[in-house]
């Protein structure tokens, strides 16, 4: 699929998407599914219009192009649904590469033994009436 001035790539899934329709104040079409480029990455394109009626449940590796006058084309083989839409959110979650890259601090081993103090006096009435002096101070 070439991208044309007429025709822009939206977004290209790998494996089953879900497509879930929102209901409300803001009606709109969400697909969420892997990113084809990254598979470890969820992509969600959130649409603001509402699904077309024939639009299953799940897709298999759909791909979305924008076309002329804010039509969406949503196509996975063999089928295509158009779908008119004044926006198109696409939201990418990047928490696992940010995770990766940045990993979190150990905590330090004076924190643990007093969270384990504190939680071994919460198990016992006594050390709750203790905890709760404490908190009152």
């Amino acid at each position: 699929m070439s991208d044309s001035p007429a025709q822009r790539l939206i977004a290209v899934f790998h494996g089953p998407v879900v497509c879930r329709r929102e209901g409300g104040v803001c009606v709109g079409l969400t697909l969420i599914g892997a990113a084809a480029g990254c598979p470890a990455e969820t992509l969600i394109l959130t649409f603001l219009a509402p699904a077309p009626q024939d639009l299953p449940q799940t897709l298999s590796a759909p791909s979305v192009v924008e076309l002329e006058g804010k039509c969406y084309r949503i196509a996975s083989p063999p089928r295509e649904w158009l779908l008119w839409a004044p926006a198109v959110y696409v939201h990418r979650d990047v928490g696992a590469a940010f995770y990766r890259a940045v990993p979190p601090r150990p905590v330090p081993l004076t924190k643990r033994i007093l969270w384990w103090l504190v939680l071994a006096l919460a198990r016992r009435r006594t050390g709750r009436r203790v905890l709760m002096a404490l908190r009152g101070r």
